[in-house]
């Protein structure tokens, strides 16, 4: 079956010599402003991304918008599970230790919370940069971030050498 995925007309260029490093005609024209997209990108539902087509084409783009949207759907309606159990969980505990047990389990599941709060920024930022084709590139050195990496880690911003260093780098000073 075919699946139509609404797309924006038009996408705002995030950085001129970023999109010069890319060849031409996969999201950016050769002044370095975006081309616009048509207003639909059919995908197939078996469709997945493969290194034999130009890297972030609108269908890879598409595909990669429609990862993120999911997950961050994922998110929320767990978010929404999880103040509908909170309130209901709002009763008095007689007993100290019940009490405790149950204050513990709502910290925890509020800070589990948080951090779906912070991943949800991460995939909203990364929808952006679908939006402004710097989507796939990584953020240090321009070059493409790998489709295996993206598919399992959709908001990276880094290939996977760059975030190696970043560690190492992170390791070294914080060892001092």
């Amino acid at each position: 079956p075919i699946v139509p995925v609404a797309t924006n007309r038009y996408k705002g260029a995030k950085s001129a010599a970023l999109l010069s490093a890319r060849p031409t005609g996969q999201g950016a024209t050769r002044n370095g402003e975006s081309a616009p997209m048509s207003k639909q990108t059919i995908l197939e539902a078996d469709y997945r991304p493969s290194d034999d087509e130009p890297f972030m084409n609108e269908r890879q783009r598409e595909y990669f918008r429609g990862k993120l949207n999911a997950w961050k759907d994922e998110i929320l309606r767990e978010a929404k599970g999880t103040l509908a159990n909170l309130q209901s969980e709002n009763e008095n505990h007689p007993d100290i230790a019940d009490r405790a047990s149950s204050e513990t389990d709502r910290a925890i599941e509020l800070r589990a919370r948080d951090r779906q709060r912070k991943l949800i920024a991460k995939i909203d930022a990364a929808i952006a940069r679908i939006d402004d084709n710097s989507y796939g590139y990584c953020e240090e050195t321009g070059e493409p971030i790998s489709l295996k990496r993206l598919e399992a880690r959709p908001i990276a911003t880094l290939s996977l050498e760059a975030q190696e260093r970043h560690e190492r780098n992170e390791r070294v000073f914080r060892d001092d």
